[in-house]
């Protein structure tokens, strides 16, 4: 017997979320799990690749780097053997929209990690030697980018549909732009964006009282404030995107890939992000999925295909990967387009439409069990003042049926809306 509606939208309980504001602006905000062994404490900062201005293109990706070669006070290498000296893990990712650094320790030892933590983002040597030295590793993380020919395809697609638009180039950088980057063009970039009100602190576990205390009177809360005339404060457009179709060929590529790529709602826009999940799973997740039941499991045509959605501030996408032998991609596109095409009077049948509100809530509800991914989904959400439950994503799936989903999302998702890139290999001439 299959489950009720009912039983797929039932909300669980998780973790509570309390918010507070610091006296500079910058943002804590926590998530009591007393049950847990650990407490991850992660920092947020507006400062992923789209706030970088004309030659600082790679830099907010590079500083990452640059804050692990140590602080004014933590010599190279000092803060990951103190981290690990504590029973803990550290780790950093850079977007598009932000960046984060993230420990992950016994609760016991929280306080201590808090200092190490803020000390580095906050205060970063950035001395020339470790810049020097650091510059040819992230020089040489961007070649052996361009080496991997399924990379380049992905960014040959944004670039084609969303350049000259911040997200249209890497979060790497250009090679140019680095070269020509100093410590004190760093130092300014540094001070340009980790300031109070771009700046979120999240604790997520076995959380102490004590911990609280200790973040409220410490340099995070010394940040300086945003100054509402700071000719540096970059103002950033909304995503700006190029429908079409073209077609590359790319050195050492394994199979042929079909690469569409559609414009949706930001990130500020919950409602229609929880409309695009449920109807790129009803298209292509799973072997039950139109997408893969048809090309894969009926014609086999395609080795594999995917769909799935980026949510990002300026703008969402959402990107369809087909793989495929170089013979068949002619075959493979008309297809997609076909199957796309009927999505807009084709009924969604009860069985695929539960089976979307489950597989995407399922992925909410998982993500509530463990305390790195509550406090990331928790500092994301509040660096950009969305200050939702936790449990408002599952609240949001609610919001659409079967009929509401053909009506307002499958017509945003059909081949004329998006932009297509052919890719095949240079030996396939």
């Amino acid at each position: 017997m299959g489950l009720c509606h009912g039983t797929l939208t039932a909300i669980p309980s998780g973790p509570v979320l309390e918010h507070r504001k610091l006296r500079n602006g910058s943002g804590l905000v926590t998530a009591a799990m007393p049950d847990a062994a650990l407490t991850c404490l992660d920092f947020w900062c507006r400062g992923g690749s789209a706030w970088e201005n004309d030659g600082e293109e790679g830099i907010a990706h590079f500083l990452e780097h640059m804050v692990f070669k140590g602080s004014r006070r933590l010599g190279p290498g000092e803060f990951d053997r103190r981290i690990e000296a504590l029973g803990g893990s550290s780790n950093a990712a850079t977007g598009f929209d932000d960046v984060h650094y993230h420990v992950l320790v016994p609760t016991a030892q929280s306080e201590e990690a808090l200092d190490l933590l803020l000390d580095l983002v906050l205060d970063p040597a950035l001395e020339q030697e470790s810049f020097s030295m650091e510059r040819d590793v992230v020089l040489e993380e961007i070649a052996q980018y361009r080496d991997q020919p399924d990379d380049q395809v992905l960014q040959t697609l944004l670039e084609l549909c969303c350049a000259p638009h911040c997200y249209g180039r890497p979060i790497l950088g250009w090679e140019k732009s680095l070269r020509e980057m100093d410590p004190a063009g760093m130092r300014r970039y540094h001070h340009r964006r980790y300031r109070g009100e771009n700046c979120c602190l999240s604790l997520a576990g076995n959380i102490r009282e004590d911990l609280i205390r200790h973040v409220l009177n410490s340099p995070l809360a010394e940040l300086g404030k945003l100054s509402d005339t700071d000719p540096s404060e970059t103002t950033r457009s909304a995503l700006s995107f190029r429908r079409g179709r073209e077609c590359r060929r790319f050195p050492r590529l394994e199979a042929a890939r079909l690469m569409m790529v559609w414009p949706m709602a930001s990130a500020n826009d919950q409602l229609a992000v929880a409309g695009a999940d449920l109807a790129t799973t009803i298209l292509a997740e799973g072997r039950r999925s139109r997408l893969v039941q048809r090309l894969r499991e009926e014609l086999q045509i395609v080795e594999s295909i995917d769909m799935d959605v980026t949510t990002l501030e300026l703008g969402s996408l959402v990107m369809l990967e087909a793989c495929c032998p170089d013979d068949q991609i002619e075959c493979v596109e008309v297809e997609i387009n076909r199957q796309l095409e009927q999505s807009l009077t084709s009924a969604i049948e009860e069985e695929e439409f539960n089976r979307a509100m489950q597989l995407v809530g399922n992925g909410h509800r998982f993500s509530l069990e463990a305390p790195g991914s509550v406090a990331a989904s928790a500092g994301s959400q509040t660096l950009w003042g969305r200050h939702r439950d936790l449990l408002a994503p599952l609240q949001d799936l609610t919001h659409w049926d079967a009929t509401a989903l053909r009506q307002q999302v499958m017509p945003l998702l059909q081949p004329g809306n998006s932009f297509t890139l052919i890719a095949r290999s240079e030996d396939n001439n």
